[in-house]
């Protein structure tokens, strides 16, 4: 009898949840979705999508450009698989240059925070992720001016990654007040959502509460492992009898192509490996012209690949690379990592062996790290791998298990929903977050 009492308590409590969560928006805020196809774009569209299937009434705040097109003028307004998605117009000078970038970024802060003001009621969750850069900055005042609660899902922490990389475009004199800003719009906000354990600890010495910081690393959805003699892509690239030594996806200022290229020309004289570069990114004409500067006919160049077309690409390969700059350990987490994982494939991390991606390839027993310019160290690795098929197999193996087990999306989801339910069970919040939000300065010493 306790039994179908406490079945029925959990019931109405679930059903209750459900009902609270459609009594409350949440507007998530970011410059790409759907159909962009964009790292950022995609997990947005995901997890919108997934908590609208829940019952979440869902909204997105973003531009009518895409990624790799500002030219494209999307609609101003449509739902998608039950989002509500408001696109507002930015200028459009693109990518190629950073103080056309900057201008972009401008227009969409502007008209992002007039089209928030407007959307927002009271109580409303605003969730700003961090393209463009700085979000948090723009979201706090509305969620404080409209009574909502905040929550910031820091893909990579600005302005660091640019000071970091040489790129920042403010002076210097303004960095430490943007930063104090930064910090101050995330310790008032409800919750920050980052994707790393790195990333986690490196806002708590900033000074953010480790009440207000929640790990979710990110994920891949509908990548299903598949043998490479499966894949189309390799078939079709004549690569049946090569060992692919595949980079897929963003090859970006914060990446490292320099130690690949140099175990590349040490494997020059061999007909065993190809190497197959699949995407764009900042980096990706420099290694085009190293490449051809190096004779290096073993590199195959491809554009970025159709979703749908995801697992067969990632399947293409006999293993896989990963890079970080390791003064950016704790500011990114590359997201390639997933796809990986879920890919079944071996992963070589060019980078921090004791970083994030580092961790966690040391502990599931998936590939291996070398440091950046270890190039005799990443030949050692590939040719170990390349001579040994049942240990790749193995690798593959503990690669798709760890991801099922800690980055699958239907974890991730239920994270997320945790995080919406535990901001909308205390009618608090929003006050709180304004009183918070009153204070506006930095913590002592910084």
């Amino acid at each position: 009898m306790l039994g179908i009492q406490n079945d029925g308590m959990m019931a109405s409590l679930n059903g209750a949840s459900r009902q609270a969560r459609a009594d409350r928006r949440v507007l998530f805020v970011n410059r790409y979705y759907a159909p962009d196809q964009s790292a950022t774009s995609q997990m947005l569209t995901d997890l919108a999508s997934g908590l609208a299937s829940r019952g979440v009434d869902v909204h997105v705040v973003t531009s009518r450009q895409l990624y790799d097109d500002a030219a494209a003028q999307l609609a101003a307004r449509e739902a998608i698989c039950g989002v509500e998605v408001h696109r507002v117009a930015t200028t459009r000078f693109g990518r190629a240059r950073l103080i056309g970038r900057a201008i972009d970024y401008a227009s969409f802060y502007w008209n992002c925070a007039v089209a928030l003001l407007k959307l927002t009621r009271h109580g409303d969750i605003i969730v700003a992720k961090t393209d463009p850069p700085l979000l948090s900055i723009l979201a706090a005042p509305v969620t404080r001016m409209r009574s909502a609660v905040l929550v910031n899902w820091e893909q990579d922490i600005f302005p660091e990654v640019a000071c970091e990389l040489g790129l920042s475009p403010f002076p210097r004199w303004l960095e430490r007040p943007l930063t104090r800003l930064r910090d101050a719009s995330l310790r008032s906000a409800g919750m920050n959502v980052v994707i790393g354990n790195r990333m986690r600890e490196y806002l708590a010495e900033r000074g953010i509460p480790h009440s207000k910081l929640r790990v979710i690393e990110n994920w891949s959805d509908a990548v299903q492992p598949k043998p490479t003699a499966a894949s189309d892509l390799r078939a079709q690239l004549g690569l049946e009898d090569r060992f692919v030594v595949c980079y897929s996806g963003n090859l970006g200022r914060a990446h490292e192509f320099e130690t690949l290229l140099a175990a590349a020309r040490t494997l020059k004289g061999s007909s065993a490996f190809t190497f197959l570069i699949i995407g764009n990114g900042a980096k990706m004409e420099s290694l085009k012209r190293a490449a051809a500067a190096a004779a290096l006919d073993s590199f195959i160049f491809l554009p970025y690949q159709p979703r749908e077309k995801l697992a067969d690409s990632l399947a293409a390969a006999d293993v896989h690379i990963a890079s970080l700059l390791p003064a950016l350990e704790g500011l990114i987490v590359p997201s390639k990592l997933y796809g990986i994982l879920a890919a079944g494939r071996p992963v070589v991390f060019i980078g921090d062996e004791q970083g994030e991606i580092g961790e966690v390839i040391a502990r599931a027993r998936c590939g291996s790290a070398v440091r950046v310019g270890d190039s005799g160290a990443l030949v050692d690795v590939l040719c170990r791998l390349q001579a040994d098929p049942d240990t790749r197999a193995r690798m593959g193996e503990r690669a798709r298990r760890i991801f099922c087990e800690e980055f699958s999306f239907d974890r991730a989801l239920d994270r997320w929903t945790e995080v919406i339910d535990g901001l909308t069970r205390d009618p608090e919040a929003p006050s709180r977050v304004c009183d918070n939000m009153m204070t506006f300065n930095a913590p002592e010493g910084l």
